[in-house]
């Protein structure tokens, strides 16, 4: 299960993986190819093919021809409610947390986890869907105590990006040692 990971490192992998699958999305203006490329080239289903190509493992993942799939990605806020006192806050805190082992128990939830050293009013975290649809992704945070008691806002965005990202919670039930 994924859920608030306190492990800096990890969370340091994530935000490169994320980084990285928004800046390999984006075309580039330079090229260092000293012979363009034809538009046969370009067309050619076999023009970018990789020898340690895995067609199994990227029908499991869901990947489309070049390892991608869409996903939706939720930024987390402070919402406009405070809890009520400490005990409240953390038993708030509890439910979201069981909240987030459900939906990554059921498959839904790739990743998630909180932003470091977060400001009041500021990013708190993000959730990573596997659905490309915001409707499905809205009914899933639709069920976080913390965003129907108003402690939490979520914005919902489609995104694009490896579809490795599917195997992570195997790779994290492997690598937890420790909930927080």
């Amino acid at each position: 299960m994924l859920f608030c990971i306190p492990n800096t490192d990890l969370m340091k992998f994530i935000y490169c993986l994320i980084v990285c699958s928004l800046f390999a999305c984006q075309g580039t203006t330079e090229s260092n190819e000293t012979t363009p490329l034809s538009e046969e080239d370009i067309l050619s289903e076999d023009t970018f093919t990789f020898d340690k190509y895995d067609s199994l493992l990227a029908k499991e993942y869901g990947a489309d021809k070049y390892g991608m799939k869409s996903y939706v990605m939720a930024f987390l806020k402070d919402g406009d409610v405070e809890p009520k006192d400490s005990i409240h806050k953390i038993e708030l805190q509890a439910a979201h947390i069981a909240n987030i082992d459900r939906l990554a128990q059921e498959g839904k939830l790739l990743v998630a986890g909180p932003f470091l050293g977060g400001a009041k009013g500021k990013l708190r975290g993000i959730y990573i869907f596997d659905t490309p649809s915001i409707d499905s992704a809205r009914k899933y945070t639709s069920t976080d105590p913390a965003i129907q008691y108003g402690s939490l806002s979520m914005r919902l965005v489609q995104w694009y990006g490896s579809a490795a990202i599917t195997g992570i919670p195997d790779i994290h039930n492997k690598i937890e040692k420790q909930r927080p």
